[in-house]
């Protein structure tokens, strides 16, 4: 019995070592999820890679909003996520104009979780399945 209870202790252990850093990958607690920013400027870069797609975004002074001005690393979901709602590798090059609602970072470091992305035209790209109502 001692070694029936030792060896799932151990198998226990095992699993929840393995496990831990997937589980923290995937938390947004560095981040104010609670809070959207918009974001209005120019693709610096677009990054399609994985485990998440990175975008470099300038702001300018004349964006509106003097606390976003500067270069912001924005994160997305990963590519297969990201793909499954439309997005691809050469959806923003450098120099386009888009505005990005994001959730800031938490340090008030230059960078935030993608929430959307608003096109010049209008027209909302989500990273994510996660949506108001009104836009699915």
């Amino acid at each position: 019995m001692k070694v029936k209870t030792a060896l799932l202790t151990g198998l226990l252990v095992t699993i929840l070592a393995v496990a831990a850093p997937q589980l923290a990958h995937h938390s947004f607690s560095m981040f104010e999820m609670t809070k959207d920013v918009a974001y209005k400027g120019t693709v610096v870069e677009y990054r399609w890679v994985n485990p998440h797609v990175h975008m470099t975004l300038q702001v300018d002074a004349d964006s509106g909003d003097p606390t976003t001005v500067g270069t912001w690393d924005i994160e997305g979901a990963s590519t297969n996520i990201m793909a499954r709602q439309g997005w691809t590798r050469a959806s923003f090059k450098a120099g386009d104009k888009i505005t990005v609602i994001a959730h800031p970072l938490k340090d008030g470091t230059k960078g935030a979780s993608m929430f959307y992305v608003i096109l010049p035209d209008g027209k909302r790209l989500y990273q994510d399945i996660a949506r108001p109502k009104a836009d699915q």
